[in-house]
């Protein structure tokens, strides 16, 4: 769901305040990753004005939601040019949690040093990997940076600032660049301006609300491993005339050769959310919806 203020203030409130049973508290909402990460970008697309807990491990991230801790998670779930986030999904399959939206947000990256600093003193440059594998042609053509991988790409500039190396610099995102006082050297350097991440928001399934104007389902499922018990629980969908956008394969943990199967379907109304999954438990072992929400779409 492309999220404006106006869009936010249905679920949640102006300015990211939760109106729950006469109590109108602000909502904290956990992402894995530092502020100014593009996770804290999207958690702010997502919940305007709401409080963003940073947490180290995306497991603390569900950990956090599921303890009651926070109200909301946000987490990145696939990125158009590094695919699939896989330990988000093993993640939503454990927890007792709904997504309720999603959205889209253009990654983009710059090279980021203290001020006053400049390219050409750079021989260090620190970032997430998938950060570092999205930017390679402008490392090919500065040899003399040397790339080295971080945990977080807001956490890359947090440490140079602190470190006060003219000498090194980190990529990340413009707010990164923002909230630790750093100075942009280089903009948008990624390789591909196509890029963009798509983060869910993720509630207690208590909690969670379907939008009114629900398009879209997210799926886990498991089948028997026998012949063509994928196929004929991919034809019930096929039959309910739901048109199948993404499918995802994962192990499962313990039981080796045997997988969950993560789908997204397009779908025209709530109710025909509920068919495919009526449909998917006559042929599967195991069905959980992840969450029925409006799909995002890119501007």
């Amino acid at each position: 769901m492309q999220c404006g203020t106006n869009d936010c203030a249905v679920w949640y409130g102006a300015k990211g305040r939760l109106h729950d049973g006469g109590e109108d508290r602000t909502v904290k909402v956990a992402i894995q990753g530092e502020p100014g990460s593009f996770s804290h970008e999207a958690a702010l697309k997502l919940v305007p004005g709401a409080e963003v807990v940073p947490c180290a491990l995306s497991a603390e991230v569900f950990a956090a939601l599921t303890s009651g801790s926070t109200a909301a998670a946000v987490i990145p779930i696939e990125n158009s040019l590094a695919g699939s986030v896989l330990e988000h999904f093993d993640l939503l399959l454990a927890h007792d949690v709904q997504v309720e939206r999603e959205t889209l947000l253009r990654i983009r990256h710059n090279l980021i040093a203290i001020s006053g600093a400049t390219t050409g003193e750079i021989n260090r440059v620190f970032s997430h990997p998938v950060a570092l594998a999205q930017c390679r042609r402008f490392l090919a053509a500065h040899p003399q940076m040397e790339a080295f991988a971080a945990y977080d790409t807001a956490g890359s500039v947090k440490q140079l600032v602190q470190l006060r190396d003219r000498r090194a610099a980190a990529i990340a995102s413009e707010a990164a660049a923002r909230y630790y006082g750093a100075e942009i050297l280089e903009a948008n350097i990624e390789d591909n301006p196509e890029n963009y991440t798509r983060f869910f928001l993720v509630r207690r399934s208590a909690e969670a609300r379907i939008d009114p104007e629900v398009n879209k389902i997210s799926i886990a499922f498991s089948v028997e491993n026998r012949p063509g018990s994928l196929v004929a629980a991919l034809t019930a969908l096929s039959v309910l005339g739901t048109n199948l956008s993404k499918i995802e394969s994962r192990p499962v943990h313990g039981k080796p050769w045997e997988y969950v199967f993560y789908v997204d379907c397009q779908i025209h109304s709530a109710d025909e959310g509920q068919r495919a999954l009526d449909a998917l438990r006559a042929y599967c072992g195991m069905v959980k919806e992840l969450g029925r929400y409006r799909e995002a779409q890119s501007v």
